[in-house]
């Protein structure tokens, strides 16, 4: 999402770190460079502006020029203002006498359908029971839709074919009598805003009583995402924002901008298409992604999703002794393509998104295939005893995974570089916590 702002930034506060002592034309130079940088990322003018206020306040004065590198307390200057923008989190209510009733509401398109069944997958992983409502009865597709996602996310899915008042009470009544603590209303959308939909939404909203009326906002439509979120809070009344498409290509400036306009919290971030594809928004780690100094918090999460205790430990002592192999390995690979696009994952990693640069996500991923499609094409024993390949073997391996046999040396050689190293830090990594071990699991490092 934010990859062109990130390259601008990093540039502009990697030159200002290579000098001793910032002068006010070096820091407004930057500070120039910054601005352009944000508003070409489809930032609202209005935020960048009070953006670059208070970051020159801070930058010309005695924080930086006592400083021992004025240009990295320029970074951190730019970090801290960067999340001041954003915005605090706020919990999502989800407790109470009687159920937590959450709105869903937004344009078509916005990915409203599907982020009703991440939000459902996150809250039952979570030790609750939710109930997904189709709180729009007259689109039969969008109903379908609902319903194939709540089976595929374990939820149950109230359908009803009355007029959306009648719809409310009647599934209220059922969440009572079956013990549903949260009910997620996935409401009716438009290709606009109009007067019919918002009327729709009230009658909702004051039927229900909701807790919680949540707006799903697609990131990549820019500063028209901002006027979005001002009409539905305008004439609905929000208490949050969900922003989604997170992993897409758009210039990113809407999730940037939505707090300090509107004055909502975002609550969350859809990161993929996947139905595991959503995640708390922190204010902090996004400002490391946009700033690229990666995601190791949320890097680490992903890796606790797929691993148990059991699985890593056994796979530690394997490193410690050097028994992992290419099955090993294989076995990794797949852990990893659960965690998320391999893309993705790398731009988590500090430091990584600058020499990934060049390579797109899907080119990232494209290489793990060819791996993969390496290793497959092994027998088990070649799997198990990598140091037997010889020649004719490299060559039938080549052939079968449709690659060349100098692609099947340089894995040959790389992983042998990834034992020797994986047996040292083995050795050395006795204790470590579960985090750090299953990050460098995760990676088959």
């Amino acid at each position: 999402m934010f990859e062109n702002l990130t390259d601008k930034l990093q540039s502009v506060l990697n030159a200002l770190s290579g000098r001793g002592k910032l002068s006010d034309a070096d820091v407004s130079d930057a500070l120039r460079d910054i601005r352009i940088a944000l508003l070409e990322a489809d930032v609202h003018f209005k935020v960048v502006k009070e953006f670059l206020v208070r970051v020159r306040e801070r930058a010309v004065g005695h924080e930086v020029s006592r400083a021992l590198n004025p240009g990295q307390q320029v970074l951190k200057i730019v970090h801290d203002e960067l999340v001041t923008t954003l915005g605090q989190p706020e919990s999502l209510h989800t407790g109470g006498q009687g159920p937590a009733i959450l709105m869903l509401v937004g344009l078509q398109g916005s990915g409203k359908t599907t982020t009703a069944a991440k939000l459902a997958r996150r809250l039952r992983s979570e030790g609750h029971e939710p109930l997904l409502v189709a709180a729009d009865p007259h689109r039969e597709a969008g109903v379908h839709q609902l319903q194939d996602l709540g089976s595929q996310v374990d939820v149950p899915v109230f359908v009803g074919k009355e007029e959306v008042p009648a719809l409310c009470s009647q599934s209220l009544e059922y969440a009572e009598s079956r013990g549903h603590k949260i009910v997620i209303f996935d409401t009716a959308g438009r290709l606009h805003l109009d007067e019919e939909m918002m009327l729709e939404l009230s009658s909702i909203r004051d039927i229900t009583k909701a807790h919680e009326v949540l707006l799903v906002a697609d990131a990549m439509t820019g500063q028209e995402a901002v006027h979005i979120a001002s009409g539905f809070h305008d004439q609905v009344g929000l208490t949050g924002l969900i922003m989604t498409k997170m992993d897409g290509d758009a210039r990113g400036g809407a999730a940037i901008s939505m707090r300090a306009v509107t004055g909502l919290s975002i609550k969350f971030l859809g990161t993929s298409e996947r139905l595991d594809g959503i995640e708390l928004f922190d204010p902090a780690r996004l400002a490391n992604r946009i700033l690229g100094m990666g995601d190791m918090i949320g890097l680490i999460e992903r890796a606790e999703a797929v691993y148990d205790n059991q699985q890593a430990e056994t796979l530690e002592a394997k490193m410690r002794t050097a028994e992992f192999d290419l099955e090993d390995f294989l076995s990794q690979m797949g852990k990893i393509k659960s965690m998320g696009p391999a893309g993705q994952l790398l731009d988590m990693l500090p430091g990584v998104q600058k020499s990934t640069s060049q390579l797109s996500s899907q080119q990232v991923d494209n290489q793990l295939l060819r791996v993969e499609a390496i290793i497959s094409s092994m027998t088990p024993h070649e799997r198990h005893n990598p140091r037997m390949m010889n020649a004719s073997r490299k060559r039938r391996v080549a052939a079968g995974s449709g690659t060349q046999v100098q692609e099947v040396n340089r894995l040959l050689k790389q992983f042998r570089q990834m034992q020797d190293m994986m047996k040292s830090i083995g050795k050395r990594g006795k204790g470590r916590s579960k985090s750090s071990r299953l990050m460098v699991e995760g990676f088959g490092m």
